[in-house]
């Protein structure tokens, strides 16, 4: 049996959900189906006329709603009704629900309104997603338009599609939309915009991003600036490319400091090699100053009764250690050795201004107290007249062989290593007040010299404390005691060769090839008269 339109009308209505509705204006009764009535939850009878009862309208939507039903009620006016509202429905709580309401105007021959009939269907959750989606879509343009980035999105033509505020203004523009529909012809030098043109064209072909490279852009006014961009393929919902987007910053200022800094680093570097080159020099004169012979004592032909012997070690260019063996009279030889604080410039200034100090006083070392009460006195003035904190260690050695005694003193130094007759070695006794204070520290201090008879003496080795401070693997000091075992030990011809067997001992007790401090050992063979 063949089907009435009414019946495919209804079948539809049922498929698509629909509920349809007749609003009879003679009668102002509005006939609703049923699912009309279930969308609201009301039985018929308490079902309004939702085109009279604007207070179940919402508020946002009310004005437009009475709008349009006053349009298609105007004579001769609108002919069809279509709005989507929401509406509240009786559900327990009143919610508001969107309805999507369409509906066809009937008129008498004057053009008045008799009837308006159409459909209803509930879109709440289709409005609801459409909310989260312009929602999202407000977030993430709040979000482009704030960053401190310049943000765009190009088609396949390398046309922009969007930019945020930061791009716009970068490029000159009042506002995003003025930038769309543009290429980087429009905004940049042909050099630049074909680069640019050319990297896109790549990613579009490869499907592979161009990630943080730092690129040079040129407007076409003449305008220069460097920014750091990274450029992505634009990719649709089913992975197909539709385009490209990138972010880029300026970095000109990142760039024109590096390039300042490089300047500043070869002139840095060409002063470096300058302050080297007069290093150098220094470390020449320094070494042109160390003894390379010593005097013959006592005075006269022949080899004399005092052999000496040092070895000089600095750890860098310019050492603090240095030391001097010089005649007094025909009978008398002065050993004296410094250890200045610290390495470099400094020490070596130091060490500089002693020595000419020391060349001063020269005719009082036969006494070596005074002469380093002198020295002292001396140093302190300079230092306190350039006000600099420094300070030295000194120890002076005068061999008397005309009255047979050895005298000495201290200023905060070591104790020197003492060999007999016999072969057995020991500490220098330093009675009185001991070490001494040590040089530039104190201008008043006083210094005692000390005696001891010759016949008591075979070799004596001054040193500076970088031998002794050697460390092990395990961190333990070589020190004082172990240096006067290693010159026990050693059965040796001459002074040189005690030198060397003591520092191979000393570097073995290391299980190292070098020293971490500045190391000068001088010593005096005393041989027969």
């Amino acid at each position: 049996m063949p089907y009435r339109s009414d019946d495919r009308l209804e079948l539809a209505l049922r498929a698509s959900n629909e509920g349809i509705w007749d609003w009879n204006l003679t009668s102002d009764e509005v006939h609703y189906s049923g699912r009309i009535l279930r969308f609201f939850g009301r039985r018929r009878e308490e079902m309004p006329n939702l085109f009279r009862c604007v207070e179940l309208i919402h508020e946002a939507d009310r004005d437009l709603f009475v709008s349009r039903v006053e349009a298609i009620l105007r004579v001769g006016g609108e002919d069809l009704l279509a709005i989507e509202p929401r509406i509240r429905v009786a559900n327990g709580e009143g919610e508001w629900n969107w309805f999507r309401i369409r509906g066809v105007v009937v008129r008498d021959a004057g053009g008045q309104a008799i009837r308006v009939a159409g459909s209803m269907i509930n879109i709440t959750p289709r409005k609801l997603v459409e909310q989260e989606l312009l929602e999202e879509r407000h977030l993430m343009r709040l979000l482009i338009d704030n960053v401190p980035l310049n943000i765009y999105f190009k088609d396949r033509d390398s046309k922009f599609k969007l930019v945020n505020k930061s791009m716009a203004k970068w490029n000159g523009f009042g506002s995003p939309e003025d930038v769309v529909g543009k290429s980087d012809h429009d905004l940049f030098r042909e050099d630049h915009a074909n680069e640019a043109l050319s990297d896109e064209r790549k990613i579009l072909e490869s499907g592979e991003p161009i990630l943080g490279y730092v690129e040079k852009e040129t407007t076409p006014a003449g305008g220069e600036a460097w920014v750091l961009t990274t450029k992505m393929p634009l990719i649709d919902r089913v992975g197909a490319i539709i385009g490209t987007f990138g972010v880029s910053s300026d970095v000109s200022e990142l760039v024109r400091t590096q390039q300042s800094l490089a300047e500043a680093a070869a002139a840095l570097q060409r002063r470096n090699d300058e302050i080297e080159e007069e290093l150098a020099l220094a470390r020449e004169v320094q070494q042109a100053l160390l003894p390379h012979d010593y005097p013959t004592v006592p005075a006269g032909p022949g080899s004399g009764q005092l052999k000496f012997g040092h070895r000089y070690i600095p750890i860098s260019g310019l050492a603090g250690d240095f030391f001097e063996v010089f005649s007094i009279g025909d009978h008398c030889a002065g050993l004296f050795i410094c250890d200045v604080m610290g390495h470099g410039v400094r020490s070596a200034l130091i060490v500089s201004m002693l020595r000419g100090l020391a060349e001063r006083i020269h005719q009082v070392a036969e006494d070596p107290g005074e002469f380093l009460g002198q020295l002292n006195s001396g140093l302190s003035a300079i230092l306190t007249e350039a006000e600099m904190t420094m300070f030295a260690t000194a120890f002076l050695a005068v061999i008397d062989l005309e009255n047979g005694e050895l005298r000495y003193a201290s200023a905060g130094h070591p104790a020197p290593i003492m060999r007999s007759i016999e072969g057995e070695a020991g500490v220098l006794p330093m009675g009185g007040r001991g070490k001494g204070t040590a040089l530039g520290l104190f201008p008043d201090a006083t210094y005692e010299s000390q005696t001891l008879k010759l016949s008591m003496l075979k070799q004596l080795m001054l040193f500076t404390d970088g031998i002794i401070e050697v460390e092990n693997p395990d961190g333990e000091a070589f020190l004082q005691n172990r240096l006067v075992q290693a010159v026990s030990d050693e059965e040796c011809s001459g002074v040189d060769q005690l030198l060397d067997r003591v520092l191979d001992r000393v570097l073995s007790f290391a299980e190292s090839q070098r020293f971490d401090d500045d190391v000068c050992l001088l010593a005096v063979e005393i041989g027969e008269d």
